[in-house]
This record gives C-alpha cells, structure tokens and sequence, in this order.
C-alpha cells in the first residue's frame, strides 16, 4: 500500500494527497523517523530517568533511615515537586508557539541537574541544621519539578510531532525501555558505589550523574531538528509558520479546554491519574519497607529500584514483541496488556507483606522484579495509546495535549506519594502498629487502586480508541471513512475502531 493515494479533507481545510510525499505537511508525515533518530531522544530520556530515580528512591530512603525523618517528609517534598509539574500544560503550550523545542529540553535538564544536586546536598545539611536545610530540600524539589516539566514535555512533544504513523508506538517503547536501562544503571551502580555510605559521597555521585545527564542530552540533540535537505527545510519552515500562528491564536485556557473537550483524551487522562496513583504509593515507601522489614543496607535497597526496573524493561520488550504480532488490532492488544498488567501490578503489591511475615525465607527481590515487570507491561500499552492521541489533535498542540497528560501524572504522583507516607506514618505511630502492618496496609490500598485502574483501561478500550485520526473521522462526517486506494478500499469504523 506504499504506492496509495489517499485523499482526505477537514472542514476548513485543504486536502491533503499522501503519496510518497505530502506538499504543505511537515516532513515527518511523508518520511518515516530513523532509527538512529528514536535512539537519540531515547538518550534524553535515560537522562531524564538517572536524575529522577536518586530523588524518588535514594535520597528518600536516606531521609527515613539515615536522617531519621518521618516519612511525610520526603512525601510532602516529592509532593511539592509534583504540585509544580502542574506547569507542564502551560510549558507545552509554549514550546508549540515557540516552534524550537530543543532549548527547553536542554534547559529543563539543566535545571533538574541542579535540583537534584541541591537535594542531595541538603541531606548532608539537615545533619547539622534542620531549618536551612529544610529551606534547601523545599528549592531544590521545585527545581526538580520544573526542570522535568520543561523537558520531559517537549521531548515526548517533539518525539509525537516527528514520530508519524509508522513509528509512533515504537518510538514510544523504546523511549521508556530507554529511560528504564537508565533508571537502572543508574540505580545499579549508585548503589554499589553509595556503600559505605557517606552523605558527601552522595552530593558527589548525584553532581557527576546531573553533569552526565546534560552532557548526553547537548549530544544526543545535537542539530537533530536540522533539515537534511532543502526542500525538506521549506516544508517545515512553512508548516511551522502555520502551527505557531495557531497555537498563538489559541490562548492557554482555550487550548487547554480543547484539549479537556476531546472525549478520547479525556478518559485516557482519568486512566492516567488512577494508575500513577496507584504506582507512586510503592515508589516512596518501598525503599524504607526494605530498610526496616527485611533489615538492607542503603546500597541493597537502592539496588531493588534496579530490580524492579529491570523487571519492567523486560516487561515492556515482551509486550511489545506480541504486540507487534497483532496486526492492525495492535492497538487493542495493548489496551489488553495495559488490563493484564494493572491486574498483575495488584497481585505483586499484596505479595510484599505475605513475604514481610518472613522475611528469611522470602526473596524481595524476586518478588520487587515481579512487581517491575507488571508494571512495563501496562506502562508500555499507555504510551503507545499517548503517542497516538498525541497527534490526534489540531496540529501544532502537541505540547499542550502531551502537558495534559503530563499534568494528570503529576497530580497522581503526588497525592499518591503523599497519602503513602503519611499512611505509613499514621498507622505506625497513630496506632502504635509495627512496621510490616503499616507498609502492608498501604500496599493493600495500592493493589486495590490498581485494580480500579484496570477497569478503567477496560472502558477505555471498549470505547474503541480508534486507529485513525480524529480529523480523518471529521472529514468523513459520519460514523466512517472510506479511503480508496489504487488497490482497494479500506473502511474505518469509528465507532469499534477496527478495520473492515
């Protein structure tokens, strides 16, 4: 079907002929992303995921154990970095208007570096003067909190942007097995080098990773939005032109409401706020539950975030080698997945404390790897279902949809890691309860969130998330479209979203 011409046509717009090359279309809808190209922005996101795994298991379980601190506070400071990732709707509305998103990204790895490095820095301050370094802890959190906005946004904006049809779902994998290896590298080597652990060897190995992070960001973007040919460069400077006038026609608010307005982005947005926070209660509490249950070393407990992350690399290269087997209903083989794999997430979580009443005779890091790889198989059916609606919308909004669901993780994270620790908290001190009792309670919670996740990703694929674009069911001004090809004709049905 390479050879096809496919005509289609909005209201208000001009049609649009797909045949080897689309005049007037930016070049990433008639040449399919290199792969070379989807490395190097998976690059930058094994960037983003080192710099953000110190924070979230680290430096958390360091305030609990090593500090001392109850454990609404790292909560509240991870809270707080969240809280200020609201921000991402609007940082993606502008990097649509500015139409170059390259200095953002590498701006908000800069800051994030920095944060990070500030945070860890003021562990080693609380030891000898809580109030500066509370005040410390509090900046460098909301550092971290812009710094991931701003980058993490306009990457996968930019990825969604270039990806096109052909390579939107397999960029989105090997994005987030990318940042997954660096997440557990990271986790793996800091943690065999943290023993025996000083907080000064804590500032040290946080700065070298940020400097890294940055440096292999500069690299990896290095004129990658650069044109490779002349008339490649006309069309998107045209294209461009247009989506900035657009975007800048369309204020914030209105934008932001368009994007609410779609139905499809809408549910998936609710999907995406009750699977985070099912998933970010076990991200600052798990750490401690080791520490303090099973009786690890801060080396050995940072060592089971790499664990659980190679579980879920693994997870997410399995269901993306059977879902590339399921043809044109791959899309609804990954919304199964995504089921399958909230399910399985549950069952992991209620297992720790079956394991915590003996914990001689049971494997945590087995049963954190089981935990990991549930949690990549509904992670990689999410993405390939984001990177999909990414584009589903007015053309040059990218940003703004992809700060939506950024947005709605957030505040997952937030509240979910908020309420963790401080049921943790509660519950061991409120109730006099021991340790075990108060982590397995909230890991029952999660498992039950979880659970409520799964069912929502059920809905989701029963609505019949479709496999074309939105604008291309507009055209049709039906309930389908019918695009006639030199060899035959397809129909879409937009109501099943499967192809006849």
């Amino acid at each position: 079907m390479t050879d096809a011409v496919n005509t289609v046509q909005s209201p208000g717009q001009t049609s649009v002929q797909t045949s080897g090359q689309a005049p007037g279309l930016d070049a990433a809808q008639y040449r399919t992303m290199p792969w070379l190209t989807i490395i190097r922005f998976g690059l930058v996101q094994a960037s983003l995921g080192s710099i953000v795994v110190l924070m979230t298991s680290t430096l958390n379980r360091v305030m609990v154990v090593e500090l001392g601190l109850a454990a609404i506070v790292p909560g509240l400071l991870v809270a707080l970095h969240y809280v200020v990732q609201l921000s991402r709707p609007r940082m993606g509305h502008g990097s649509d208007i500015g139409g170059k998103r390259t200095p953002w990204i590498i701006g908000g790895m800069a800051v994030l570096a920095i944060g990070a490095v500030l945070a860890a820095t003021s562990t080693l301050v609380l030891t000898y003067d809580r109030t500066f370094g509370f005040i410390l802890a509090t900046l460098s959190y909301c550092l971290i909190g812009f710094g991931v906005s701003a980058s993490g946004t306009s990457l996968l904006a930019l990825v969604a942007k270039q990806a096109g049809e052909a390579r939107s779902a397999p960029a989105a994998m090997i994005l987030w097995l990318m940042m997954i290896a660096g997440i557990a590298i990271t986790a793996g080597v800091i943690g065999a080098l943290l023993d025996p652990f000083s907080f000064e060897k804590l500032v040290r190995l946080t700065a070298i990773v940020g400097a890294g992070a940055v440096a292999l960001t500069t690299m990896a973007l290095w004129r990658l939005e650069r044109l490779d040919t002349k008339k490649d460069a006309e069309n998107i400077a045209d294209d461009d032109k247009a989506n900035r006038l657009s975007a800048q026609k369309h204020r914030f608010l209105v934008a932001l409401k368009d994007a609410w307005g779609d139905a499809k982005a809408r549910h998936f947005t609710i999907f995406v706020f009750v699977s985070m926070l099912a998933y970010s209660c076990q991200d600052l509490v798990l750490e401690p539950f080791g520490g303090l249950v099973f009786g690890m070393t801060p080396g050995e407990t940072t060592t089971l975030a790499s664990t659980q992350h190679q579980g879920a690399f693994l997870g997410m290269v399995l269901v993306g080698v059977f879902g590339s087997f399921a043809g044109s209903r791959r899309l609804v083989s990954l919304k199964a997945w995504t089921v399958v794999g909230c399910m399985l997430s549950g069952f992991a979580l209620l297992l720790l404390p079956v394991g915590g009443a003996n914990p001689n005779n049971w494997s945590l890091p087995a049963n954190v790897f089981a935990l990991g790889f549930a949690n990549g198989m509904f992670t990689i059916g999410a993405i390939g279902m984001m990177m999909r609606l990414a584009g589903d919308g007015p053309k040059g909004q990218e940003g703004m949809r992809m700060g939506l669901w950024g947005a709605a993780q957030a505040i997952g994270f937030g509240i979910g890691g908020f309420l963790g620790t401080v049921g943790v908290d509660v519950i061991r001190y409120g109730y006099d309860m021991n340790p075990l009792f108060a982590y397995g309670s909230i890991f029952g919670v999660e498992a039950l969130t979880f659970f409520v996740a799964a069912a929502i990703a059920a809905a989701l694929a029963g609505t019949g998330t479709a496999l074309t674009n939105s604008h291309e069911r507009d055209a049709s001004g039906s309930s389908g479209v019918s695009l006639k090809t030199r060899a035959h004709s397809v129909s879409v049905n937009a109501q099943s979203g499967e192809l006849t």
